[in-house]
């Protein structure tokens, strides 16, 4: 069976067919849980705020108007309710916390999952380290795969502000994980 395009599930949804929103959701659920999660590191907060942004796209989705890809209007949005939610709350976090991603190839032998489960906490702490701005397009980019245009469109940024991002962002990821590892 072939899979709908996010257009064509968007026009059913608002025509009131409710499987076509579900299966928008269930579409991205994990990305977005995956995005939020990394954005303020602990999993009751991002469980709420990826509830909140698809709250957010259902009640917005007829101000969708099509001139872009749907995933990328749903992560700008996702992206304004993390900056909303430093905002009222700056997260802190113990490693202890740290978050346990969905993760959708776990077959791997043990010695492999206990490497890149330590791999795992440290990029995670050095991502946390980094300043918002630099955080959010590091994670358009590599998480979510973003060309740096999608990434400029759905920051408001130009594409020479997002890659002046990115690298800065880069290379603070690079000193932090070179100190942990020295």
């Amino acid at each position: 069976m072939f899979e709908r395009s996010d257009e064509t599930l968007v026009k059913q949804a608002l025509k009131g067919k409710k499987s076509a929103w579900v299966a928008l959701v269930k579409r991205y659920e994990k990305n977005l849980y995956n995005y939020t999660l990394r954005m303020v590191s602990h999993p009751a907060d991002a469980m709420d705020l990826m509830q909140d942004v698809f709250v957010a796209v259902f009640r917005n989705l007829s101000t969708f108007r099509g001139d872009s890809p749907f995933k990328g209007w749903m992560f700008k949005i996702a992206h304004y309710r993390c900056i909303e939610f430093y905002r009222r709350k700056r997260p802190t976090q113990s490693l202890d916390d740290l978050p346990e991603q969905v993760d959708e190839a776990s077959d791997e032998c043990p010695e492999y999952q206990a490497v890149s489960g330590q791999q795992a906490k440290a990029l995670h702490k050095a991502l946390q380290a980094l300043p918002l701005n630099q955080k959010l397009v590091v994670e358009l980019k590599f998480f979510q795969h973003c060309t740096f245009d999608d990434i400029a469109k759905q920051l408001g940024i130009s594409v020479n502000t997002v890659k002046s991002r990115l690298y800065s962002g880069l290379d603070k990821l690079k000193d932090h994980l070179e100190f942990d590892y020295v």
